[in-house]
């Protein structure tokens, strides 16, 4: 345990108490506090009693009122105030086994934690969750929880993810379903392992648990060119893609009669592979998974249209730019500033897709594509007087490709204005106009 005050925020809850950096939170009201589940939960209250420890062992007890759900203000050596819990899976179709060696070491490790889950969502697998772990999950109402399920089948489940456990965990996602605990599913679609009937197996058992299922994504198996030695992937091709749609559609159908709500959606990457046209808003039901890019587009361009209505015809034009993305979100862009431009016919223009050379062609979401490939495929070409870049290109909200390039590296090399740009249709827009 690291429960080791080292910050505590001004006019915080816990600066009026007065607790002092250096000190150790030992309980909230008689409840030891393990790690930032403890923490958060305990601390919910709108009063509450704590038990910290000085730095020469003396302890003292503060009582602490505040608003219902508001947090102490206190920071600790780590954010998990414990040891975050790695990946004991070798899934077949692992990304991170997937990278070329000499990245930087933070982009190899392999989170499991269930805690992330909850608190960030990150997906975990439950190969690592004791029955205490889950227990605790239960017993503290931990909801959501982001959960990789990618089989429902324990014996295929266990080879994809080349692990024992694989199969036996799956006992801890029906014992949540049991307890109300919300689950959003996901599921890695790798042909010849877990499409056709596997995959109508694992939909129909899923959506059997809804409500605690509320939602279960499809994304298809992403394969760079650093596979030695690893199990043999199929690509998902376009015939590939057409037909787990067609196994999503049937299960949406059918649950759709049946819950009332169609539960199950398909990521965007798979419509692209498909080369089929993008659902509308109403196929997303709330957009429960867009972190997954299950809806990533069609939001995007449902904020823009609605931006746009805001804007009176005739807009002035602003400095001419360029959006740079992977190649399979190069076509939606292009449509999207023709958008624009019906608003502002002097828009000045152009999208270039990034072929991603670094992890090979097969890898086309603009979220893998290096500082590398951007340079050299950039270089002496004409962009204006702004580069746009969406934001999922630099890694956790650091500014560094993945590569270790840096938008700053890019300005110097291509000579213009490097504009990272969330993934939203408003902010797009304002982005583009800021320039006028």
């Amino acid at each position: 345990m690291s429960a080791v005050i080292t910050k505590i925020d001004p006019r915080s809850p816990a600066d009026k108490a007065g607790l002092r950096v250096g000190e150790t939170l030992l309980s909230i009201g008689g409840h030891a506090i393990r790690d930032v589940m403890d923490y958060k939960f305990y601390s919910y209250d709108p009063k509450i009693t704590l038990l910290v420890r000085d730095e020469a062992g003396a302890e003292r007890s503060l009582s602490v009122r505040k608003r219902e759900g508001e947090d102490l203000g206190l920071e600790f050596e780590t954010y998990l105030m414990d040891a975050q819990k790695g990946c004991a899976n070798k899934c077949v179709f692992c990304f991170i086994d997937q990278l070329p060696r000499g990245m930087r070491r933070s982009l190899y490790f392999k989170d499991d934690d269930a805690r992330l889950s909850f608190l960030l969502g990150n997906y975990i697998t439950m190969t690592n969750l004791s029955d205490e772990d889950a227990d605790r999950i239960i017993r503290m109402r931990i909801s959501p929880l982001n959960i990789s399920v990618h089989t429902t089948d324990p014996a295929l489940r266990a080879r994809m993810l080349g692990n024992p456990r694989g199969g036996e965990s799956l006992r801890h996602l029906y014992a949540f379903a049991r307890a109300g605990v919300t689950v959003h599913a996901q599921i890695v679609c790798c042909p010849g392992w877990n499409d056709g009937p596997a995959l109508e197996r694992t939909l129909a058992d899923l959506s059997a648990l809804y409500p605690a299922v509320e939602s279960v994504a499809v994304v298809p198996v992403g394969l760079t060119r650093y596979r030695e030695h690893l199990p043999h992937l199929d690509p998902v091709d376009e015939e590939k893609a057409r037909a787990i749609l067609r196994v999503i559609d049937a299960r949406r159908e059918k649950n759709l009669a049946d819950h009332g709500c169609a539960i199950v959606s398909a990521a965007d990457e798979l419509y692209l592979k498909a080369h089929l046209p993008l659902p509308d808003p109403d196929y997303y039901e709330g957009y429960l998974q867009l972190d997954n890019g299950v809806g990533l587009m069609t939001l995007f361009e449902e904020e823009l249209r609605g931006a746009l209505t805001m804007e009176e015809p005739g807009i002035p034009a602003p400095s001419p730019f360029t959006v740079a993305c992977g190649m399979a979100a190069a076509p939606f862009m292009e449509r999207m500033c023709g958008l624009i431009q019906e608003k502002c016919p002097e828009l000045s223009f152009r999208v270039v897709g990034i072929r991603n050379e670094f992890f090979g062609e097969t890898v086309d979401v603009s979220g893998l594509v290096t500082g590398g490939d951007l340079k050299q495929q950039l270089r002496g070409k004409l962009l204006g007087e702004r580069l746009l870049l969406p934001t999922v290109m630099l890694r956790d909200k650091q500014n560094v490709f993945l590569d270790d390039v840096t938008p700053d590296d890019l300005r110097r090399e291509l000579g213009v204005t490097v504009v990272p740009v969330e993934i939203d249709g408003g902010t797009f827009l304002d982005t583009v106009l800021e320039y006028i």
